[in-house]
Order: structure tokens, then C-alpha cells, then sequence
């Protein structure tokens, strides 16, 4: 018997936004809580496997509105790799938080948080390997 991952939201109050980075897509909705975080139907640490550096930029947007412990965050991230989608998740709670006040726009805005990171990957071009790397040239 297969299990669904998607993970059941709280009733009453819901703030959502959308975080996008690279190829990866993150759905955040924030509930008034204690602070958990769920990526996936998963603990946030067993998510991104207990990379630090990641957990420290998904919690940037709760230290500086200091808003820590006070949302439990429930985020669906579809496509691109683990570090994109970290970036993702904490532009979604960056969008959510304004949801709940928009008075927050100065302080996440001046931390670059509400910024969406446009560098995507280049297509790939015909006639060549990559999307700029050729094929070795022989003169004879």
C-alpha cells in the first residue's frame, strides 16, 4: 500500500506564498505554532539532511522579523536540487510573512529576501555539446 506524502494543514488561519529558485518550486503555507517546520511531510533537519547552512537560510526570514517559534511552516517543494530548494522555501516564507504584515517589507527586503534569484541554466544550442561548450576542432 503506497502512502500519500501530501501533509495535512491545520484549520483556521493559513498564510501562503511562493518561493522559486533555479528549477525548484516551493508551496509554503505558515499556521500560527511553535516553530516546526515540515518540508515533504518531513522534519525540516531530515529534509535537507541536517545541512546547516541550509536550515540557517530557511530560518533567515523568522530571525529578522523576529518571528522565530511563533508559525509552524508546512512547505511542498517540487523540482531542482536540495540547495535550490532551500532558497525557494525562504523566499515562499518571506512572501507568506508579508501575507500576515506588510509592515515586514522594509526589514526582508533590506536583507535581499524578497528578491527572486533570476539565474536559471542555459539551454542547451544545436551543433553544440552544452549549451556553449563545442565539439573539439581538428584542422586535419
Amino acid at each position: 500500500m503506497i502512502e500519500s506524502k501530501k501533509t495535512k494543514l491545520p484549520k483556521g488561519n493559513k498564510y501562503y506564498g511562493t518561493g522559486r529558485r533555479k528549477e525548484a518550486t516551493a508551496k509554503v503555507w505558515l499556521a500560527p505554532g511553535s516553530g516546526n517546520i515540515t518540508v515533504n511531510g518531513k522534519d525540516m533537519s531530515e529534509y535537507f539532511c541536517s545541512r546547516k547552512i541550509l536550515e540557517i537560510k530557511i530560518r533567515k526570514p523568522f530571525v529578522v522579523t523576529k518571528n522565530e517559534g511563533k508559525f509552524d511552516v508546512f512547505v511542498r517543494a517540487l523540482g531542482g536540487g536540495v540547495p535550490a530548494q532551500a532558497d525557494a522555501v525562504s523566499l515562499g516564507i518571506s512572501r507568506a510573512l508579508l501575507e500576515i504584515n506588510p509592515e515586514l517589507r522594509v526589514l526582508l527586503k533590506r536583507e535581499g529576501l524578497l528578491c527572486r534569484d533570476p539565474r536559471m541554466k542555459e539551454r542547451k544550442k544545436y551543433g553544440l555539446k552544452r549549451a556553449r561548450k563545442a565539439f573539439q576542432y581538428t584542422k586535419r
